[in-house]
Order: structure tokens, then sequence, then C-alpha cells
């Protein structure tokens, strides 16, 4: 945390998603629902997965880590946001914001880990199905959850040093809702080449890497479904692949269009609303897109609710 010797600059204004007081309290009401639906998805879906010995499964194991990291994320963001859509003083202290962008990071890069693991789960259950118990053992899966976070806290560091290392003095204003890593860099009062680079070769391992792991995996998968013979087989086999390729175009195709291009001076409209997909969407679509196209999950809900 050397650049806090450096800066003069000891909070910040966020600039938010839009100045219209009227616009600010749909925008409240709104992402106060999507926080709820995330908060208490990613809850439940945990408490049911710990509960119910039926879903004590690998693929079940890295979806409550991927819930956890999910919570985290939405956590570390949007309570924040509540709070500037309702008040004239958008303010964060430098503190405040570091705190932010580690937090951020960690879920974030946790979750393009975890998403990549689960790939290889699926790809271990189609097509390996005999060996997929001798595969995916416990032991495996809890070392491949530990590589997940410490690789994501690998990331967050790298990301992290770099941007808060830089000196910040004169500009305080931010063009962004939260204190995410490009946005803060625009106010550099030093060169950020090192900074940027930093950041573009961390999103390179951290998204690129994992979404050629993902390929890979189901390139494998379909050409498995193509050769079955089972109709049933193949809509099973698309139904629990298909939720996770969702949430891999929604959380992958939005970071890499913010992480993966040249970092322009100003952040735009357009950043910010990408931006809104997987910083705060993805969080609330995670436990719906998983739950409402999986019986297993379907059926330990109804179980405790029964017991309610």
């Amino acid at each position: 945390m050397g650049g806090r010797n450096k800066t003069y600059i000891v909070e910040f204004i966020l600039l938010g998603l839009s100045e219209n007081p009227k616009v600010q309290i749909l925008l409240f009401c709104i992402f106060l629902v999507i926080y709820f639906l995330s908060v208490f998805g990613n809850l439940l879906i945990i408490i049911l997965i710990h509960i119910d010995s039926r879903l004590h499964t690998p693929m079940y194991f890295f979806l409550k880590n991927l819930s956890f990291a999910d919570l985290c994320f939405s956590t570390s963001i949007v309570p924040q946001m509540l709070v500037h859509f309702l008040s004239k003083k958008k303010t964060i202290s430098f503190i405040g914001c570091s705190i932010q962008i580690v937090v951020f990071l960690l879920a974030g890069c946790t979750e393009c880990a975890l998403l990549a693991v689960m790939s290889y789960d699926r790809y271990a259950a189609v097509c390996k199905p005999l060996h997929y118990s001798t595969i995916m053992t416990q032991r495996l899966c809890f070392q491949l959850a530990v590589v997940s976070w410490v690789s994501g806290a690998l990331a967050c560091s790298v990301d992290s040093a770099f941007t808060l290392y830089i000196p910040y003095r004169g500009q305080n204003v931010i063009n962004h809702y939260f204190c995410e890593p490009p946005a803060l860099l625009k106010l550099a009062s030093a060169d950020t080449y090192n900074a940027e680079m930093a950041l573009f070769l961390v999103g390179v391992i951290i998204l690129l890497a994992p979404v050629s792991l993902i390929l890979v995996s189901y390139g494998n998968i379909i050409s498995t479904v193509i050769r079955m013979q089972s109709k049933e087989g193949r809509l099973k086999v698309f139904s629990t692949c298909g939720s996770h390729l969702t949430v891999v175009v929604f959380y992958y195709g939005s970071g890499i269009f913010a992480y993966m291009r040249p970092n322009s001076k100003t952040m735009s409209e357009k950043d910010k609303v990408v931006s809104v997909f997987y910083s705060v969407m993805t969080s609330m679509l995670n436990p719906i897109i998983y739950s409402l196209r999986n019986k297993d999950v379907k059926g330990a809900l109804g179980k405790l609710v029964g017991r309610l």
C-alpha cells in the first residue's frame, strides 16, 4: 500500500450512473431489488448445498464457492451504490476505495477460475462418466477450489498493487459508480503504462486462459453429445451444461470487453453499462440460472420448505 504515501487525495467523488435525481430514485429501487435477489439467491444456494446430502457432489461444491464469491462481489459494490443514489455527497475515502478494489478483484478473479474448474467438472461428468468418481475426488475438488482462490488472490495482488501504488494528486472525480482499476487509473498524476500493461497481462491470464479451457471442455462435451444415441441423455447434458454456459457468456463476455482492450482516457457511458453486467447482474443471475434449470436444487428447496 505504498501508494498512500505518494498521494494527496483522501477521498474520491463517484459520478455514478446518472445525475438526474428522479433517475437515481428509479435506479435505487432497481438495484435494491437486484441486490436483495443476489444476496437471497446466493445464500439460499449455499444453505441448500450445505444441508442436503444429495447436493454433496463436485458440481455443487464448486457452485457453493461460486455463490460465496458472488456474495463478496456484489456486497463490495452495490450497498455503496444504493447509499449514493440517495445522497448528494457521493464520496468514498481512499482507504474505502482501496478495500473495494481488493475485494472486487479477489472475488472477480476467483470467479473466473471457478467457472473454468466447473467446465472441467462437466467435461469429466459427460466425457468420462465411468471414471468420474475416481477423477473428481473430494481431495481434487478441494485442491481445485484452493487453486481458484489462490489464483484470484495473486491476480488481485498484482492489479491492486499497480493501481494503488501510482500517485493521485488533484483530480479526484471518478466517472464511474465504484472504484474499478481502469476508471481510477484515468485520474493518475503519473505515467500509467506499466499499470495498464499489468492489468492487460493479468486479464490475459485470468480471463483468456480459463476461456480457452472452457472452450476445449465444451468442444469435447459437444463431440460426446453428438455421438449419444439417447435423446433423453442429450437433453440432460444440455440442461446441466446450458446453465454453466449461460453464466460463462454473460460474465466473460462483459469482462473481456472491459479489460482486454486499450484503456481510453475517458470512461464512457457504454463502459459503465457493460460493467454493470459483470459486477452486479451476474451475481443475481447465477443462482436463478442454476436453480431454475436444476431439478436437484428445486428438490432440495422443496425439502427445505417442507421442514418449515
